[in-house]
């Protein structure tokens, strides 16, 4: 029934905004174009903390970002000179190609008087062919994305297709990504149609084939089986996967089907020859000091 679980594991994002590392995993490097996920909070944020939490300006290539947030808000600035201020139940999409960078910032006045902030980040890797695409980026708002309820079942398409549902959130690959909420004692399939599948428990905890499983761990499907994920309590989860696009390179926030393209983005970043957010450019995160390959990891602890 399961290839393989896989417990997230603690990374520091920024001094003091420490998350959940569930993908890249040493035994499983993707999910379908899936290559990258944090759970980040919950967590109260303090006024003497916000300055703390934000994710300076940093660069990405080779990859699709995703934020998906349950409470809290975050402003995204970027090379493109997009500001956006993403809120809970929506999308920022924001496709790297041949490099953009960006900085995420807490800066609602609500939340740093000690709101709550809960959020997921995501990487699609993008095929070969898209890899050096023009960057881009969107935010989709909550009522353009495709939201199924049923007895004890509610759940919300955020991108691709399944369950008879489609998004209309640009991909480049074929997959699915949704959030699901699950009441106890309901019975819960897979969707058809995709060949790699995975399921992270956000909360709550769930069985299959009779082994009970709990907040924190991604259940990764073998391919052709049709289980049933029975809520024991009330539960969410994030279910995800697609086709396999082959194997990648990560290092930090570089994706690529090439190393040599990796190493040449290092280079740019550190001679400064990526732009950096318009609205944002005081200050940014440099190369990590590391001397290990851009093999998988990653190495030094990477940014959303």
């Amino acid at each position: 029934m399961l290839d393989i679980v896989i417990e997230a594991r603690q990374a520091e994002l920024s001094a003091g905004f420490t998350v959940k590392r569930i993908l890249p995993y040493r035994l499983r490097r993707m999910i379908g174009p899936f290559i990258f996920m944090d759970h980040g909070g919950p967590v109260n944020i303090p006024v003497a903390s916000d300055s703390s939490l934000d994710v300076l300006p940093h660069p990405h290539i080779g990859l699709s970002t995703v934020s998906y947030l349950f409470s809290g808000n975050v402003t995204h600035r970027d090379s493109l000179g997009v500001e956006q201020v993403i809120k809970p139940g929506e999308v920022n999409w924001m496709t790297a190609g041949k490099g953009i960078t960006h900085s995420e910032r807490f800066e609602d006045p609500a939340m740093l008087a000690g709101g709550e902030l809960e959020m997921i980040q995501t990487w699609v890797a993008l095929p070969e062919k898209d890899e050096e695409s023009d960057p881009s980026f969107e935010n989709y708002k909550s009522e353009q994305l495709p939201i199924f309820t049923d007895t004890g079942v509610w759940m919300r398409l955020i991108a691709g297709d399944a369950y008879g549902l489609k998004s209309n959130v640009k991909t480049h690959s074929p997959l699915f990504y949704v959030h699901v909420v699950l009441r106890p004692g309901i019975r819960f399939g897979l969707p058809k149609g995709h060949s790699e599948r995975g399921a992270y428990l956000v909360r709550g905890r769930v069985e299959v084939n009779g082994v009970t499983y709990k907040p924190g761990q991604l259940l990764v499907f073998t391919k052709g089986v049709d289980p049933l994920i029975i809520a024991k309590e009330p539960t969410t989860l994030m279910m995800l996967g697609g086709e396999h696009l082959g194997d990648r390179y990560i290092w930090w926030n570089f994706v690529s089907s090439r190393k040599d393209r990796i190493e040449q983005a290092k280079e740019d970043w550190k001679q400064g020859r990526i732009d950096l957010p318009p609205m944002d450019s005081e200050e940014y995160v440099p190369l990590p000091e590391d001397k290990s390959k851009p093999a998988g990891g990653p190495p030094p602890n990477a940014l959303s």
